[in-house]
């Protein structure tokens, strides 16, 4: 696991997964919401978002986080030698883009640029989450079935899948640095 992109619909909690797999695997964390976006939510152009998404995907290491735009999304899948789908029911993806928003007000939504829009921002992933549900998640269905046995895909398709993703990425790094410590790799 060395180049992550966690992609899904909006409001699966992408962020909090991605921030707390960087922090247990040590690859750095590139959130796409803050490289598209400025402090206030100020877009920044076509040119200048390509330009640093190409930066990170020529990198050794790193865990992509978000959509992006149709552009840069299959390069990046492509690249990445590890997919964590994040499929819940929409009613779950609602309810916590819900709950964020409602939260928004006190504590900055996760993954989201410094002083962003947050009632602006919550309509747009109203928006977007029918509008992925119908056309995108199918494709994303579609293309890890197809890549499941070249790379690691999780697919998270529950809320205990994300409690079970953890404990497994825990275990994983338990025999790893075991298998270090005694020389074995």
């Amino acid at each position: 696991m060395k180049k992550v992109a966690v992609f899904g619909n909006a409001g699966g909690g992408k962020s909090t997964l991605s921030k707390r797999l960087s922090e247990l695997t040590g690859l750095p964390l590139h959130v796409l919401d803050k490289i598209q976006y400025q402090p206030g939510g100020v877009q920044v152009s076509d040119e200048e978002y390509q330009h640093a998404h190409q930066q990170i995907l020529t990198a050794d290491r790193w865990i992509i986080d978000g959509f992006g735009s149709m552009e840069t999304l299959w390069p990046r899948l492509n690249e990445a030698d590890t997919l964590i789908f994040i499929d819940l029911p929409l009613y779950v993806h609602g309810w916590w883009v819900t709950k964020r928003f409602i939260t928004g007000y006190l504590k900055p939504p996760e993954g989201w640029p410094q002083n962003s829009p947050i009632l602006k921002s919550s309509l747009t992933s109203y928006r977007v989450l029918w509008l992925c549900h119908k056309y995108l998640t199918p494709r994303y269905r579609e293309y890890i079935e197809q890549v499941k046995s070249t790379k690691n895909v999780y697919h998270i398709s529950s809320t205990k899948d994300i409690s079970q993703f953890f404990e497994s990425i825990e275990k994983d790094i338990k025999l790893n640095n075991r298998a270090s410590a005694s020389g074995l790799q």
